[in-house]
């Protein structure tokens, strides 16, 4: 999932903290502005409701509401070291989500499985609005990273079994990345990588 990180088929490499949706904290989650606010926080670190609303452009009202949600399902916590006076900071308390969307989707409960629903559009969502901004703007970044991009997309016949094989192999592979360059390194960056895998039905 966003920020994704790992998702609903691995807990992630060693070491990086990862939280293990089930029903009720799956229910706090499914809100779109909830979900953006949660990656804001894992991915450009800690923040204020103020800070987040300019950043999302939201109103702080809204962001202060669901910033107490995603604290009172254990999604983040206050930052003590960086409140002053009144200011309230924020930050992610995982590193990325864990859960089985099929499952999930699959409950009795009509609330679990639309509250998965929304999980899943959301991050759909967002991987769309993060590759079609890097095509607006891959311009703008070196030669080197221009020719590093990748758009591919593959077709194969497999069993479900196969699929999932392959899905783990995968993120395992990129998981083997992790830490490999430090923060600050000459001409690195960030990296989002998207994994999507589906069936398609016959002709």
């Amino acid at each position: 999932m966003p920020s994704n990180e790992p998702s609903e088929h691995t807990p992630g490499p060693p070491g990086l903290k990862i939280h293990h949706a089930d029903t009720r904290t799956l229910r706090g989650l499914a809100h779109p502005l909830r979900l953006r606010l949660l990656n804001a926080l894992r991915e450009f670190g800690p923040a204020t409701a103020s800070g987040l609303a300019e950043r999302l452009g939201e109103s702080s009202g809204a962001t202060s509401y669901h910033l107490r949600q995603l604290a009172a399902y254990g999604f983040i916590e206050d930052d003590p070291e960086r409140g002053k006076g009144r200011e309230r900071w924020w930050k992610a308390v995982h590193m990325g989500d864990t859960f089985s969307a099929g499952s999930f989707l699959a409950h009795p409960d009509a609330e679990v499985r639309g509250a998965m629903g929304i999980v899943l559009h959301e991050v759909a969502s967002t991987h769309t609005q993060e590759l079609n901004t890097w095509l607006g703007t891959m311009h703008e970044w070196p030669q080197e990273w221009r020719d590093a991009f990748d758009l591919s997309d593959f077709k194969m016949r497999l069993t479900p079994e196969l699929s999932l094989e392959l899905a783990q192999k995968v993120q395992d592979l990129v998981n083997s990345y992790r830490d490999r360059v430090p923060e600050g390194t000459e001409g690195s960056a960030v990296v989002r990588t998207h994994v999507h895998m589906f069936p398609r039905p016959a002709e």
